[in-house]
């Protein structure tokens, strides 16, 4: 095994991808001689050629429409938008079209279609380039949504989104493209779609979080713990579908529940995530759910953009508002 970044990891799941089967097709703005903003696919097109490397237009819904159409034809294609800001130009195709093709054909076509985006914030971007907008997509039957944490995270969950056989949207928090290593497998280590993990164990509370957010969640549950709080961690990975069950399964254990994500807080992933622990673990709770989240607002230019995502002091104060309670 090797240490790797998780843009690293990314480029090892692609190239991995693409010599196993040659239905796979890379597109996208830059990503060819460039290797993509954020040198994603660096070094594939030398070793894949052009025609399975294909540099865009500046057009995103183009981008995403041709993919579809390859999709549903017998390709695989991974589509990437540079930021997750410029993915609302590619909204009618993925939610009139590649969210809906298995079911407006009845089961005759599927869309085995990756969208490959970085998202949220910590990289003092300009404006629509920090956006942490998943609760869009979430919203929309048909796509799967798929935030990982970690390198090694990265790469199984990328193995097994190219493997799907309907549309992926794989988020990539761009905070930690190079800012953790750990050891990734060099051969196949799928990671199943729909799949929590428990990445720490207690029982005092649960912590659920994803993506950059699921570090500064472990680094309260460090500080919970010297101070005698023994906290489950739940790492999402895949956000659609929701893993319900890991879920309810701690909550039912621990009786508290902290939520945190970087998305704005009205009608995010954490709203819904609480009222699936109101409805179906009610009895079992000690303590009212909590969410630590971003602001109703849009992402602030750099010099503001530490006071605006969660941070490690944020959420132990509410780890302790819950225990307290």
């Amino acid at each position: 095994m090797s240490k790797l970044t998780l843009i690293q990891a990314v480029n090892q799941a692609l190239h991995h991808e693409m010599e196993k089967d040659a239905n796979v097709v890379l597109l996208g703005e830059d990503i060819g001689r460039d290797g993509g903003v954020f040198r994603a696919t660096d070094g594939l097109v030398e070793r894949f050629g052009p025609s399975r490397v294909v540099d865009t237009p500046l057009s995103e819904s183009a981008i995403v429409g041709t993919a579809i159409g390859m999709a549903a034809y017998g390709l695989r294609p991974v589509a990437e938008i540079q930021f997750m800001g410029f993915l609302y130009g590619a909204m009618e195709q993925l939610i009139s079209h590649a969210a809906r093709l298995r079911t407006r054909s009845r089961g005759r076509y599927t869309c085995p279609l990756v969208v490959r985006t970085p998202y949220g914030g910590g990289i003092h971007a300009p404006e629509l380039h920090s956006e942490s907008t998943e609760a869009f997509f979430i919203h929309t039957p048909g796509i799967k949504v798929v935030a990982p944490s970690t390198p090694a995270e990265a790469k199984g969950l990328l193995l097994s989104a190219i493997r799907d056989p309907d549309p992926v949207l794989f988020l990539e928090p761009s905070r930690i493209y190079r800012a953790i290593k750990e050891e990734v497998p060099e051969d196949e280590v799928l990671i199943p779609l729909g799949e929590a993990r428990l990445v720490a164990e207690g029982e005092d509370v649960t912590l659920i979080a994803w993506g950059a957010m699921l570090h500064p969640t472990l680094e309260a549950a460090a500080r919970m713990l010297e101070k005698g709080v023994h906290t489950d961690v739940i790492d999402l990975r895949t956000l659609s579908p929701l893993d319900s069950a890991t879920i309810l399964r701690s909550v039912e254990k621990t009786g508290r529940a902290v939520i945190v994500h970087e998305a704005a807080r009205s009608c995010g992933l954490g709203a819904e995530i609480a009222a699936e622990i109101c409805e179906k673990a009610l009895l079992s709770l000690k303590a009212p759910v909590l969410r630590v989240t971003g602001y109703d607002t849009s992402v602030p230019l750099p010099k503001s953009e530490n006071d605006y995502f969660p941070d490690c002091d944020q959420i132990v104060e509410a780890i302790e508002q819950v225990v307290q309670f």
